[in-house]
């Protein structure tokens, strides 16, 4: 898994078969760092008037070289043959989403080749898990709360999982079987190009420097007025809504500090998410945080304050590390593709029908 905030590739090792926790078993998991020229290759391909069919096509060899590098890597320290493993789950590396809400058919495309994955690891992969989702209707994101529901349902409780990458998104899992989510808004994205581009850092540990500044009240304001965070769902996001040029934008007319507009964004994305659980017309008994933004202290606290009643939790409070619970989901989808069973949930993207997703590569 290589998220939006394209900073290494998560690979986790599962075992369905004799899991313990519910239907999973945790093997071992790795993270795989990105070299940084192959980092702004991809956020090229991020930018519109940067992007060629040749960097693409190039961008892609290459990631798939490194998935199948970070995929044997594990494997050696495990010491699993390629004939131990039913298949390899391959998420890719998201460069343009844009689902119906923003072009007519809507697409998603995510790169680093499968063929050269299968080749190298000798491994069946299954990849391309958004577009037939998109092709169904549906926008193609968020894929977690299947895997969510699957995972972390409770008939006591009703529970929101949240997941913090370089996008926040939300899966509401009803104590009655219901099962909704969708994109909030930013999560840490805007929050680590500001601290990288600030203090070099590449991101702002447990939320520390943002801490020290203090939150522009009007500036929260008119960041709040993004069109995408009133849209009526189904909804997704990504880059191309949140970013660094977006937020300069927005900056012309303050004057304020660094660490002041980090504690604004700190906040933003805490009320994004906040306001949208505190709106979903259900009493929500717990949420459980999963996602990089599971280990900033102080935007835990911020999203704690800013619910109503919910308590705030981390995944490892239901048996899986936060950092790894999105590896794991596409490691499950990777298992329903192989079991012709049905990946994505209508209800949050919403496609005309349940579907398969995937394609399947063979080695």
């Amino acid at each position: 898994m290589s998220g939006t905030s394209i900073d290494s590739i998560d690979v986790a090792a599962v075992d369905f078969e004799q899991g313990n926790n519910g239907d999973l078993h945790l093997l071992g998991c790795h993270t795989h760092s990105i070299p940084a020229p192959l980092r702004r290759d991809i956020m090229r391909l991020c930018e519109p008037e940067l992007d060629t069919v040749q960097l693409y096509a190039e961008t892609d060899s290459a990631l798939g070289l490194l998935f199948a590098e970070a995929a044997a890597t594990l494997m050696g320290i495990l010491d699993l043959s390629s004939d131990s493993i039913v298949a390899i789950g391959s998420h890719g590396q998201t460069i343009r989403h844009a689902p119906p809400s923003y072009s007519k058919q809507g697409y998603s495309q995510q790169i680093g080749d499968p063929n050269i994955i299968a080749a190298r690891t000798n491994c069946a992969v299954v990849a391309d898990f958004r577009r037939k989702d998109i092709a169904l209707g549906g926008q193609g994101a968020p894929l977690v709360p299947a895997f969510h529901q699957q995972l972390f349902f409770s008939p006591q409780k009703n529970r929101v999982i949240a997941n913090i990458g370089g996008i926040a998104n939300i899966t509401v899992l009803n104590s009655n079987g219901d099962c909704g989510g969708f994109d909030t808004g930013p999560g840490n994205m805007l929050l680590d190009a500001w601290c990288q581009k600030h203090t070099g850092n590449a991101y702002d540990n447990n939320g520390n420097w943002g801490a020290g500044g203090t939150v522009d009240d009007a500036l929260l304001r008119q960041l709040k007025a993004h069109p995408f965070l009133a849209q009526s769902t189904p909804k997704s996001t990504g880059r191309e809504d949140f970013n660094l040029p977006w937020l300069e934008l927005q900056l012309q007319q303050y004057n304020l500090s660094p660490q002041d507009i980090q504690a604004t964004l700190a906040l933003l994305t805490a009320e994004t998410l906040a306001d949208c659980i505190n709106n979903l017309g259900t009493q929500i008994d717990e949420v459980f945080v999963c996602g990089g933004g599971a280990f900033n202290g102080q935007l835990m606290a911020l999203l704690q304050r800013s619910l109503y009643k919910s308590q705030v939790q981390s995944t490892a409070e239901l048996g899986l590390d936060p950092n790894w619970v999105e590896a794991c989901a596409f490691a499950w989808l990777a298992k329903q593709r192989m079991e012709h069973k049905t990946g994505n949930v209508p209800a949050v993207t919403g496609a005309h029908q349940a579907t398969i997703l995937g394609g399947l590569y063979l080695p």
